[in-house]
């Protein structure tokens, strides 16, 4: 028998990650199904971003049943625009059923170019795909006064800091700046300003879910891992490595500011005791930590769809273990991040 239980205003914080973005489309997807859960707002970052600002788009068009929707549809096309790229598995991956390009000759020879070659190096730069994708996807002028706030994080290129772009500033070309990697596209200029990946300054940003919300609870839906078993050797994995780490910087010290000020709470006034009050949950997947880095160019639908099917997995468990805990205390050891500061 269905359980009722009272209404619970949630935030929710979505790291990018190409196509294990996927994952966070199955969070997403099993999060909607939950009545008594009720977004207030969500920053995003990169494929969090694009996920966001479909969901918050179908939500404004009908309600959770329409934003469920609305992401498959975003996910089909995506996966559909890949459908030709020359980025794909090679046959030995498919055969032993690894979803990683890294013996795909395309990849290779990708992997070397943009070591030695910058999109600019091009006469008109790699096109992004997603361009269409997006246009087709959302609706920007519906999104602008959705009331699900939205905070998307875009790394500036001249200053190195993030701007938060909220609902009406909405646009395919915030949301691409956003996912802007340096390697493979030409910065995307929004005001006369060029911007890069927001994992850079925010992955996602959590500031905003502070200042502007009323929620105390944040969901934080992790698509890189903060810790990762051994040491790198090869230079695909120390670069990656070095990825994960840049791309959790700033969340990390955002939830160490969060640590401290719980640790003064009876000092803290105003907006430092909303942060102090703040409640952290994460979910995750250690799937994820044992996916090749290359994975995040695999947009195959086999490859969304298990993704996906992990995301609505890891949201089972934490909604069992963790469900009763939203309201009530921060399921995730933020205190654990002061340890040898």
């Amino acid at each position: 028998m269905a359980v009722e239980r009272p209404s619970q205003l949630i935030d929710l914080a979505l790291q990018g990650g190409g196509a294990h973005g996927a994952f966070t489309w199955g969070v997403l997807d099993r999060l909607l199904e939950e009545p008594w859960l009720h977004i207030e707002a969500i920053s995003g970052t990169s494929a969090g971003a694009m996920n966001a600002a479909v969901m918050v788009d179908g939500h404004a068009n009908g309600g959770n049943e329409r934003a469920r929707e609305a992401l498959e549809a975003f996910w089909r096309r995506v996966s559909r625009a890949a459908a030709f790229s020359p980025l794909q598995r090679s046959p030995m991956d498919v055969v032993l059923g690894r979803w990683s390009l890294d013996h795909s000759p395309a990849y290779i020879a990708f992997d070397l170019m943009s070591r030695l070659f910058s999109p600019y190096d091009l006469a008109v730069g790699t096109p992004n795909p997603l361009t269409a994708v997006l246009s087709e996807s959302i609706d920007f002028a519906r999104l602008a006064a959705a009331p699900i706030k939205l905070f998307i994080t875009a790394t500036n290129v001249r200053t190195g800091r993030p701007r938060v772009f909220r609902n009406a500033e909405l646009s395919p070309d915030v949301l691409l700046a956003s996912a802007c990697l340096p390697a493979m596209f030409q910065a995307v200029e929004i005001d006369g300003e060029a911007y890069w990946d927001g994992g850079y300054s925010g992955n996602p940003t959590m500031t905003p879910l502070v200042q502007e919300c009323v929620s105390d609870d944040t969901i934080l839906v992790a698509i890189n891992p903060v810790e990762r078993p051994g040491v790198p050797r090869s230079a695909r994995d120390i670069l990656n490595r070095l990825n994960e780490v840049s791309f959790n910087a700033v969340l990390l010290k955002e939830l160490r500011m969060m640590a401290l000020l719980r640790q003064a709470t009876a000092a803290a006034e105003g907006e430092a005791a909303h942060w102090a009050r703040m409640r952290v949950h994460m979910i995750r997947s250690d799937m994820l930590v044992e996916l090749g880095s290359s994975s995040k160019l695999n947009a195959e639908w086999a490859f969304l769809c298990l993704l996906r099917d992990e995301g609505r997995r890891a949201t089972d468990g934490f909604l069992a273990a963790h469900g009763k805990d939203l309201g009530q205390r921060s399921t995730l050891d933020i205190d654990r991040l002061l340890e040898g500061v």
